[in-house]
């Protein structure tokens, strides 16, 4: 090959990447901004909700608190409902927190001072999240509200992600031009915006790559066969009460608020006895303390004569993680699993996922989230500057398509790699596939014409 001929590869390889970056980028736009601003709110959700709601939150340690039984007693009789789940108060200044279905249906949570009983305020349920501000704030950032197609948006976004980081490396490569700056070398215009965008997104590359891949795992097509391959191959979930005793068909994750990731989908076992004296909930809080769940769990009450008592906890040191299952008659055992139980794949994914909500380096990993949220909002905005002082007008502007489409077999392979790695992008490319060829077919007809 002559160098005019490989100058002339080059180049067009550096058009492609350059037009399927810039349509990726213009496409998953929203949806980074969306992912950027409610990750950066939700990372802070517990200071955001402590001091927002400060009164329900933190009481005056005293020295003795009351039982279990005359604090949730307290919670019903002010606010008459189903008892669903109580949660102890995790420090000495902290409030207990009992949630209740009332009569009209409607999920509340009851904050009471563990050393009088009085009842503090109400709030309604916002699970996890802590409050329904912050409810509304987690919704908006896995898109849940649009429902099934809502998820799958997300996890395309987050998959794009990660190639338009590689992509967008490869563009910055210098080539024998003023490319490949390592800092803001323009004074204004859009030059400016465009070593804004390259400068933020190398700094930034290896924190973006993190944060899409550890928030796959809660995706319905990545997350689900990242599941089953890890379960597959013994390195994700272990073997556990289900192939022993019956289950139910409701997932852990729905029945306690927050519970491990690996755990969620896994079914919530049954009693074995469908009448008797169900265990006090004083008791069922004993045992549980006694076989050491840190402070912050929540313990879920049984649904049905056939339910069982589980108490979970996910706190910031992931390896105090635990789901226990108590048999509501008996008392017995069902199920207790933690952090070290899982395998290889599942104990990773469980650090992920801690590190991408910002709980497992304390402030610092906030801090390093809160940036590199900020950093994902400057390139969107300067992607979008850029694209709008550059587009002709009353037109897209998106860059000509390549007339020389001799592009490298390792890229075509990778290409293929990474659509089978992240399934719905390998859909998402088949499709502007399709676009690019009919656009490259109809141009040629014209210029033949």
């Amino acid at each position: 090959m002559t160098d005019l001929t490989q100058r002339a590869a080059s180049a067009a390889l550096y058009r492609a990447v350059w037009r399927w970056h810039f349509i990726a980028g213009l496409l998953v736009l929203p949806f980074m901004l969306i992912l950027a601003i409610t990750g950066g709110i939700y990372i802070f959700k517990d200071e955001i909700n402590d001091a927002a709601h400060a009164p329900l939150r933190f009481v005056e340690a005293g020295e003795t608190a009351l039982a279990p039984s005359q604090i949730t007693a307290a919670a019903l009789d002010a606010h008459p409902g189903t008892l669903r789940a109580y949660t102890p108060a995790q420090t000495p200044d902290r409030s207990a927190e009992v949630d209740i279905t009332g009569a009209d249906g409607l999920r509340d949570t009851v904050y009471v001072d563990p050393y009088t009983g009085n009842v503090l305020g109400t709030l309604w349920d916002g699970g996890a999240a802590g409050s329904p501000a912050m409810f509304v704030v987690r919704k908006l950032h896995s898109l849940e509200y649009v429902g099934w197609l809502g998820n799958r948006l997300i996890e395309l976004a987050a998959g794009w992600m990660v190639l338009l980081v590689g992509t967008g490396l490869y563009l910055w490569m210098p080539r024998g031009r003023n490319v490949g700056t390592v800092r803001i070398k323009a004074a204004r215009g859009r030059p400016w915006w465009r070593d804004l965008h390259a400068v933020t997104g190398l700094y930034t590359a290896g924190f973006i790559v993190f944060l899409a891949m550890t928030g796959l795992p809660w995706s319905g097509v990545w997350g689900a066969k990242f599941y089953d391959t890890a379960y597959a191959i013994g390195l994700g979930m272990p073997d556990g009460y289900w192939s022993k005793i019956p289950v139910s068909t409701e997932p852990v994750g729905d029945a306690v608020d927050r519970a491990p990731w690996i755990m969620e989908q896994q079914p919530v076992p049954l009693s074995t006895a469908a009448e008797g004296v169900p265990q006090g909930l004083d008791t069922v809080v004993s045992t549980v303390e006694r076989l050491g769940l840190v402070p912050g769990y929540s313990v879920s009450m049984p649904k049905g004569a056939t339910g069982v008592f589980t108490a979970s906890v996910y706190p910031d040191d992931i390896t105090d993680e635990r789901v226990i299952h108590l048999d509501q008659y008996s008392g017995e055992v069902l199920y207790d699993a933690g952090f070290e139980d899982l395998g290889t794949l599942g104990r990773w994914a469980e650090w992920g996922v801690s590190v991408h909500m910002g709980q497992e380096f304390g402030l610092v990993n906030q801090i390093v989230l809160l940036l590199t949220c900020l950093a994902m909002v400057a390139m969107c905005v300067s992607a979008a500057t850029m694209w709008w002082k550059r587009r002709p007008s009353g037109r897209i502007g998106v860059p000509q398509v390549p007339a020389d489409w001799r592009i490298p077999r390792g890229l075509l392979v990778m290409a293929v790699i990474a659509g089978v790695f992240f399934p719905l992008v390998g859909v998402s490319m088949l499709v502007l596939a399709v676009v690019e060829i009919i656009v490259w077919l109809l141009r040629r007809q014209r210029q033949i014409a």
